[in-house]
């Protein structure tokens, strides 16, 4: 008897140590280049703020490690039962951070949230497809769209179509969930200091399992040379944007390591052909030179792309003719970068009623994406060699793109980096220059009526047809210029266990503390 009490004593003690090794441990400090706009999930189209949420809330579909996309909140992968219903079966014994359960009542109020046209939520654009969702049983949803949709499924795995406690986000109002966020995710959120940090706790309760990390902080040090003396300094375990010049002293560095992808993310300049007003209605066509082709047509001649990536970018990044990367379905290969070209530029500026050339604006954020202030400035000084006179304004982010590119007041010709992690054409084209959107200011017919199409083909092969004849509209009608992909560095101390995603996001779930603190 004494040996089996002694037996059972020694399988306790075993459990109660593996336990203890399983509860959340350290903390995590994380430097984005900018504060979010916002916490609310929807109300965005960044990916600061996407990265937050998206440690805080969960999706029904999302993507892993390897970016294929997985049941999330759903409890297997969406069956089409017809050409516009899609049924999510979920995932059961789900709560949220404040006690609600996650069921097809959390699920049908989020998705009608995200596309209810009197709110106004900025990452509502690329949802406009659904029409409703429909409650099966409490655990079965039927979501139905206005017409055939061949990405939804995709789609609601990217953040903004994240699950909510319904009755939290009926009862407060818009300025309290825009600070206080509320999901089901492997993190609960703390507090908010608006430029300084937003700290994170584990969800013990989550029902994945605890995460490794107790606590998880992101901190705003848009200044390039700050962010990596707060790494090297031992301020910060994660940095963002590891400017190309520095990568190898990061490498190098005893208590550091540099982790790489190949980004998503595409930068380019996109221009003002048309305005839109405060409600993304179309006025007309731009009143400024950009509203001609052959000014666009002059600019992308003008510049030298390949330069910039050796020079400012230390060759990490590669040269794209369009927005979309040779992960994205849409892309074409047999369409390439344009080159300079300085007489082709003097020729159109001539055409186009500027044969002394002509002085435009271009505006850029700092501390956003990658050297962004430096590329502006090499753009600028390029076009400027060219005849096209650039003044450069440089933004802090939320002023850049919640004041000036929600509400259309970034003209003539504006710096941004998309990403989105479906890899597909829609994602990037629509939300851009669609007509209505938020961020676009631009206007093409022939484009609208083929984008349209695109969005309700379900054929695979008519599909990818259809985007093939679309991006030759985008090339030659100058709609934007394209510039490079990014390849994303990070820099981070031993102390953590991660490793960098091609889609950019930073989940606390991936990460563990060797030590803590």
């Amino acid at each position: 008897m004494p040996g089996w009490r002694h037996i059972i004593l020694l399988i306790l003690s075993i459990g109660v140590a593996g336990l203890a090794a399983a509860a959340p441990a350290g903390t995590v400090v994380v430097a984005q280049g900018v504060d979010p706009t916002t916490l609310d999930p929807m109300n965005h189209q960044e990916t600061p703020a996407g990265v937050l949420a998206r440690n805080v809330f969960d999706t029904l579909l999302e993507r892993d490690d390897q970016l294929v996309v997985r049941p999330a909140l759903a409890a297997e992968m969406p069956k089409l039962v017809a050409p516009t219903t899609w049924e999510f079966k979920l995932r059961s014994g789900v709560r949220f951070h404040n006690g609600e359960p996650m069921d097809a009542e959390a699920v049908k109020f989020s998705l009608e949230r995200l596309v209810d046209p009197k709110l106004k939520l900025r990452g509502s654009p690329p949802f406009s497809p659904i029409d409703r969702v429909e409650i099966v049983d409490a655990m079965t949803v039927r979501v139905h769209t206005k017409a055939p949709w061949p990405i939804l499924d995709t789609l609601v795995s990217t953040g903004q179509s994240a699950i909510l406690p319904p009755k939290y986000y009926r009862e407060k109002d818009a300025v309290v969930l825009a600070r206080n966020p509320v999901g089901s995710g492997p993190f609960k959120f703390v507090r908010w200091v608006k430029d300084d940090r937003i700290e994170l706790e584990a969800n013990e309760q989550y029902w994945r399992g605890a995460p490794r990390v107790a606590k998880l902080v992101f901190r705003p040090i848009p200044d390039d040379a700050v962010r990596v003396a707060a790494l090297q300094n031992g301020e910060i375990d994660l940095a963002v944007n590891i400017p190309p010049h520095l990568a190898t002293v990061i490498a190098n560095h005893p208590k550091l390591f540099l982790s790489t992808a190949p980004s998503v993310r595409t930068i380019q300049l996109l221009y003002y052909t048309h305005q839109y007003d405060a409600q993304h209605k179309l006025v007309g066509p731009y009143p400024g030179p950009t509203a001609d082709r052959r000014v666009r047509l002059a600019m992308n001649y003008a510049v030298d792309v390949d330069d910039i990536i050796r020079t400012v970018l230390d060759g990490k990044a590669t040269r794209v003719a369009t927005m979309l990367t040779d992960k994205h379905f849409g892309f074409d290969p047999s369409i390439k970068p344009i080159k300079p070209d300085p007489a082709r530029v003097k020729q159109l500026l001539t055409e186009a009623g500027f044969p002394g050339g002509l002085e435009i604006t271009l505006n850029s954020p700092q501390g956003r994406y990658i050297r962004d202030k430096e590329v502006a400035e090499a753009l600028a000084g390029q076009l400027t060699k060219a005849g096209i006179r650039t003044t450069l304004r440089t933004h802090e982010w939320v002023h850049y793109f919640g004041t000036l590119g929600y509400n259309h007041r970034a003209a003539p010709v504006w710096l941004i980096g998309w990403g989105t992690s479906t890899y597909d054409a829609e994602a990037v084209y629509v939300p851009l220059f669609r007509s209505g959107r938020f961020l676009s200011n631009y206007y093409n017919a022939d484009f609208e009526g083929l984008i349209e199409q695109a969005q309700s083909t379900m054929d695979a092969r008519k599909r990818a047809e259809l985007y093939q004849r679309i991006n030759r509209i985008w090339v030659e009608d100058a709609a934007a210029m394209p510039l490079y992909q990014q390849q994303d560095l990070y820099g981070a101390n031993r102390r953590i266990q991660w490793k960098a995603r091609g889609d950019e996001l930073i989940k606390g779930y991936e990460m563990a503390v060797r030590d803590t603190r």
